[in-house]
């Protein structure tokens, strides 16, 4: 299969805001995927795009990441509650259930082969140590698997098996798009691969810093290794350092703002490329 337009929708906690503002900027000009993948995030995003792939799903993705901003229900837990659970569990910060309910309300029992278009999502095996992609069955459970950040929320297992999140195997799954025949591909992204990394200087640094180069090397890879037939457009993020913090995944604060940057600076780059 062949000629084939791709959204890749990679993760990031609440910085997947931007993601909104870049799908806005590509609906407004026409571009509609054939297919959508998603990381995390990413596949939260993405779900809702596959589900209706025309301008009118901006209104709802805003509505969602309004929502986000003013009640963050999915991070608000107080501290106290974080470490309590984490104690008591062993393993997690924060409960599943505000997303997963959120999630079922919006879709119920939908299944892949009911989306509009071919969506598809990866989260990592714990018992096969690789990338499991979810094509078919029920969304919402494949879309929690996507989603489970290591300690933050706990692992999710559908059937027998148990899954934490895609960004650990294939955070921006662009040769994911290849193999899937696509030749024009978007890359929506949250902005962290647009600024250099840094040698760490303090404890937590060496964390973050770790996690980075384990979620950007394949993608940089997959990037250099594409077909001569393929494009790929690597949308903007903006954003800045501030993103880059431990703490950034649950930050509500700049939601909104995330959404307009990430949409002036894809209007700006797609009228420019395309």
């Amino acid at each position: 299969m062949t000629g084939r337009t791709a959204f890749v929708l990679g993760g990031g906690g609440l910085l997947g805001a931007v993601e909104v503002g870049m799908l806005q900027a590509l609906f407004e000009r026409d571009i509609r995927p054939d297919l959508v993948l998603g990381t995390s995030v990413g596949a939260l995003n993405g779900l809702v795009v596959a589900s209706d792939p025309t301008l009118a799903v901006v209104d709802r993705l805003l509505d969602l990441w309004r929502s986000a901003g003013e009640n963050n229900d999915v991070y608000a837990d107080p501290a106290w509650r974080q470490v309590r659970r984490a104690v008591l569990s062993g393993t997690h910060l924060h409960s599943a259930r505000p997303l997963r309910e959120r999630l079922e309300q919006e879709f119920g029992d939908l299944d892949f082969a009911d989306l509009a278009v071919e969506f598809q999502c990866v989260a990592a095996s714990i018992e096969r140590s690789t990338e499991h992609w979810f094509t078919t069955g029920p969304v919402v459970p494949a879309v929690m698997a996507s989603a489970a950040v290591p300690g933050l929320f706990p692992t999710a297992q559908v059937g027998d098996e148990h899954f934490l999140d895609g960004g650990i195997v294939n955070s921006i799954p662009l040769g994911r798009a290849v193999k899937l025949g696509a030749d024009r591909i978007f890359v929506l992204q949250v902005g962290r691969i647009d600024r250099p990394l840094k040698p760490p200087r303090r404890p937590w640094e060496v964390a973050r810093v770790s996690f980075e180069i384990a979620r950007r090397h394949r993608f940089l890879r997959e990037l250099e290794e594409l077909p001569d037939d393929v494009t790929a457009h690597i949308l903007p993020a903006g954003g800045s350092t501030r993103d880059d913090s431990m703490l950034a995944y649950r930050d509500a604060s700049l939601v909104a703002d995330r959404i307009q940057a990430a949409y002036a600076g894809s209007v700006t780059y797609l009228d420019e490329h395309l």
